[in-house]
């Protein structure tokens, strides 16, 4: 019989999240992990870098090198904020939307071929499960609670 664990190890294989490299836009190889922050970015009004360091749960120097990483590519602009300029403000650059947003479009086009091998009941059930899992995990005191 499986595990608890062994399924979910099962499933973060299944969904590529321990893979390098998530995405492939044009001539960008996108990582996991820059596939979430530019997914953060688009989804927040002019965040800053704190916020979206802390929503990740990414500790702020190794968030800073992926920004770095993002800015050099040119999908990610970098603002000091007007109100204090310790604070850098993170937009997403024309190029950025457009990677994140086919990113977007590709990981629904994949969940939607996944859920095409299951019935509407089966579907539901599923998400319901999931979010009902989520909920459970962001009351935990034990580990990796998400700061939403």
């Amino acid at each position: 019989m499986e595990s608890n664990r062994e399924i979910f190890h099962l499933l973060t294989r299944r969904f590529g999240l321990l893979d390098k490299n998530c995405c492939s836009v044009g001539n960008f190889e996108i990582s996991t992990i820059q596939s979430h922050i530019l997914y953060e970015i688009d989804k927040k009004h002019e965040p800053s870098m704190q916020q979206i360091a802390d929503l990740l749960a990414i500790d702020i120097t190794t968030f800073s090198r992926q920004i770095q990483s993002l800015v050099k590519m040119e999908l990610v602009k970098k603002t000091p904020s007007q109100q204090d300029k310790r604070v850098f403000i993170l937009t997403l650059t024309v190029q950025g939307k457009f990677v994140a947003t086919s990113i977007d479009h590709s990981m629904n086009a994949y969940l939607e071929e996944v859920f095409s091998h299951m019935n509407d009941f089966e579907k539901e059930t599923v998400i319901r499960s999931i979010k009902l899992l989520n909920e459970a995990m962001s009351k935990s005191s034990v580990c990796c609670k998400p700061l939403y």
